[in-house]
């Protein structure tokens, strides 16, 4: 990960773990909004049509929305209940294991695929853009297990934005279920950073474009932009639960984070520039909603470092 990146998320951490034990009424708030948010999203990464707001409905609510499948209210259902069962894992301070993994996916696929929920594929299969080609069946228990042996080897070693990254990335190269691989492998990923004390990274869906390229570059042997796909993702949950604990004013909106307009008075660049920049990963930078906000001091040492035309 981007030495920058992975300080200004351990520095974020340790921030909000001044705050702590956090006050419960926030907490809570911020649980349902997390569950809501990250549940629409990984979701409709997946292809599910499910609005932002309809997701809410459904979970909290328990309202059927018309003209929407079975399979997409089941899906909301399902990995909310995936989200409790981490949560569960969490408070429950248990090791992770094969069984639970079986037990997560089988909660992802209830009521949608309830003979192949929780149960490892046993076809080859190929995944649509991707360079990857999925092991074979028969490699998949052992891999599994070697997963997990990665797992322990590296969790008290590499940072734990890294690690949360790589259980994502190689628990889904694996693919070891026909469907659902992508919503269990974030699943685990939070589960990473959700005992290290992190609060859940959301891969937002008007990302996919982006969240499928560093997967695809990953594949290439270059992961360096998927973990920092990841970074960003985990820093933007850091800043959201900052600016709840402690509201911003004018001046620290964001925790320092400033939009892209405002971002133009601090150098020669266009808003548009700007913006492909941040796109491109090539300015630090996280997404709010739909809005990219960065810093000043990034715009400063952006300008510093880069020659050639603006």
């Amino acid at each position: 990960m981007n030495a920058k990146l992975l300080d200004s998320i351990e520095g974020k951490k340790r921030e909000l773990d001044r705050y702590r034990p956090l006050p419960s009424s926030i907490v809570e708030k911020l649980r349902e909004q997390f569950i809501v948010e990250w549940t629409y999203n990984s979701n409709a990464i997946e292809g599910n049509t499910l609005s932002l707001q309809e997701t809410e409905l459904v979970l909290n609510r328990g309202l059927t929305i018309g003209n929407k499948s079975l399979k997409e209210h089941f899906e909301a259902i399902n990995h909310k209940a995936g989200i409790e069962l981490v949560e569960q894992f969490v408070a429950r301070k248990k090791d992770l294991d094969e069984k639970f993994i079986k037990d997560l996916h089988r909660l992802i696929l209830k009521n949608i695929d309830d003979a192949g929920a929780g149960a490892y594929r046993i076809t080859n299969v190929r995944i649509l853009g991707a360079v990857h080609i999925p092991p074979a069946p028969v490699k998949i228990p052992g891999l599994i297990q070697e997963f997990l042996a990665w797992y322990y080897e590296n969790k008290h070693i590499m940072p734990i934005p890294e690690l949360a990254a790589y259980v994502h990335y190689k628990f889904v190269c694996i693919h070891p279920f026909i469907d659902g691989n992508g919503r269990t492998s974030r699943l685990l990923m939070n589960l990473v950073l959700m005992k290290n004390g992190y609060p859940p990274a959301v891969i937002l869906n008007i990302d996919r474009k982006k969240y499928y390229r560093v997967l695809k570059q990953a594949d290439l042997d270059k992961p360096q932009e998927f973990v920092n796909f990841i970074g960003r993702a985990i820093e933007r949950s850091l800043i959201i639960y900052l600016n709840s604990i402690e509201p911003a004013t004018n001046k620290k909106t964001h925790q320092g984070y400033i939009s892209l307009k405002e971002a133009t008075q601090y150098c020669d660049y266009s808003l548009e520039y700007l913006s492909l920049l941040a796109r491109q990963g090539k300015l630090p930078a996280v997404k709010f909603q739909r809005n990219w906000m960065t810093t000043r001091e990034a715009i400063e040492e952006y300008t510093k470092n880069i020659r050639g035309p603006k």
